[in-house]
């Protein structure tokens, strides 16, 4: 093990001389030892090869709001979009199968990706209006406000 230093003598006297070995490695960094030599980081990085959280854009327009997705390689059936309790759920979820036979083998290959993203809504959005689209890898939801909370145009005001 790497931890393991051993003994250097100073003034003709080492009280560790019966083990050879000044320290001796913690139980941690045993542990450690063992799992990066006997998995490496092939074992640890493959647990979740998965989407796991995709990055969100959230845009503020002056007539609704944006929540911007990008989920490359999905389908628009793998979503799933609701509002309960003003409280918007993002969801989607993928299985990938394929299988080769040729003469002399087989290959089989199967992935799963899954997410869910939940969002809570102000009270001036109108949730029976949202819409969802999906393309080129970018989901897009569209929040609509309610009339009060648009913004206004600038009303210029003379003085008298």
């Amino acid at each position: 093990m790497s931890n393991l230093i051993p003994t250097v003598k100073r003034n003709g006297s080492d009280r560790n001389s019966k083990l050879g070995f000044r320290t001796l490695p913690s139980i941690s960094s045993w542990m450690d030892d063992i799992i990066n030599e006997n998995f490496g980081n092939e074992f640890l990085s493959n647990f979740n090869t998965g989407i796991t959280l995709p990055a969100v854009n959230v845009l503020d327009n002056d007539n609704e709001y944006v929540v911007e997705m990008a989920i490359p390689g999905m389908k628009k059936s793998d979503f799933n979009i609701n509002v309960e309790n003003d409280v918007l759920s993002i969801s989607a979820e993928s299985n990938i199968e394929e299988e080769e036979t040729k003469e002399n083998y087989t290959r089989r290959e199967f992935g799963y990706s899954s997410f869910k993203r939940t969002f809570s809504l102000p009270k001036t959005v109108e949730t029976d209006k949202i819409e969802a689209k999906y393309e080129d890898g970018l989901l897009n939801v569209v929040l609509p406000k309610r009339d009060e909370a648009k913004k206004k145009p600038l009303k210029q005001i003379e003085v008298s």
